[in-house]
């Protein structure tokens, strides 16, 4: 396989500890023109002229850094008319946010690509979701193997920073006074995005970014009754003038307050 032989030759590059697979095509969910997401996963001094030389000269390939701090470098190559992402991984960075992820620690940072934030428990996730492509040393297997199990003290520290939602609410109304459709949007997508965090916790699933994750968490045991369609009528229609808002944050109000109690009364 194409894909295969790839991730071997990205592991003979001096630097690189290890190649993965992720995201919907690790998972099974992906469609014929998915991308194919490479995690290459390396340790100390990385070899970018081995690395460029490999992508190609036509292909950018940015290093540690150039793409922000949390998904640091790669590259986006076409192969075979299909894409293929590099995505630069520090396997030592990814070890300690693991070891955070046990104490119950985590970090919300900005970064480009993730308009909720990136939620640091992502690097361990994506360890535990993605399959191992190529690992001659043998670490990425076992990191896999110590992430399959979710980490009960981040369960309880993500369910518990749920209270923000409510704050956004709060906040949202104010801006909802003022006809402020901006600031109520971004409080409201905020106060969804937590509250998703908090049910996937819930339910001990690794929560990798935004995209598709309300489709998931509304169908998760937590999830108050007709959560999805009513985060997408919220979010979809917030209004234009401050009466309208105003009856949004209202339903906002009324859905983060059944979330937060299903939270706290969900048997575990």
């Amino acid at each position: 396989m194409i894909i295969e032989d790839m991730a071997d030759r990205l592991a003979e590059v001096p630097g690189v500890v290890g190649v993965m697979l992720g995201g919907s095509r690790a998972r099974g969910e992906h469609r014929p023109e998915s991308d194919w997401d490479l995690g290459v996963y390396y340790r100390g001094g990385l070899d970018l002229a081995a690395l460029r030389a490999l992508a190609g000269p036509e292909v950018e390939v940015t290093g540690p850094g150039g793409w922000g701090p949390w998904v640091n470098g790669g590259a986006w190559l076409r192969v075979d008319g299909v894409a293929v992402d590099w995505i630069l991984r520090d396997l030592d960075r990814v070890e300690r946010v693991w070891a955070h992820c046990r104490e119950g620690r985590y970090d919300v940072g900005v970064q480009a690509g993730h308009p909720l934030g990136f939620w640091s428990p992502c690097y361990a996730g994506e360890v535990a979701l993605g399959q191992v492509l190529s690992d001659p040393t043998g670490e990425l297997t076992d990191l896999r193997r110590r992430t399959a199990t979710y980490p009960e003290p981040l369960r309880a520290a993500l369910t518990a920073g749920a209270w923000e939602a409510e704050f956004l609410v709060g906040a949202a109304a104010k801006g909802a006074a003022r006809a402020d459709t901006l600031y109520v949007s971004l409080c409201l997508s905020r106060a969804v995005g937590v509250l998703v965090q908090a049910m996937f916790a819930e339910d001990r699933r690794w929560c990798l970014n935004e995209k598709g994750a309300l489709a998931v968490a509304e169908t998760l045991p937590v999830a108050p009754t007709g959560f999805g369609p009513r985060v997408r009528g919220l979010l979809g229609a917030l209004g234009e003038d401050a009466e309208r808002l105003a009856a949004t944050v209202t339903d906002a109000r009324v859905l983060v307050e059944e979330t937060l109690a299903a939270l706290t009364n969900h048997t575990r």
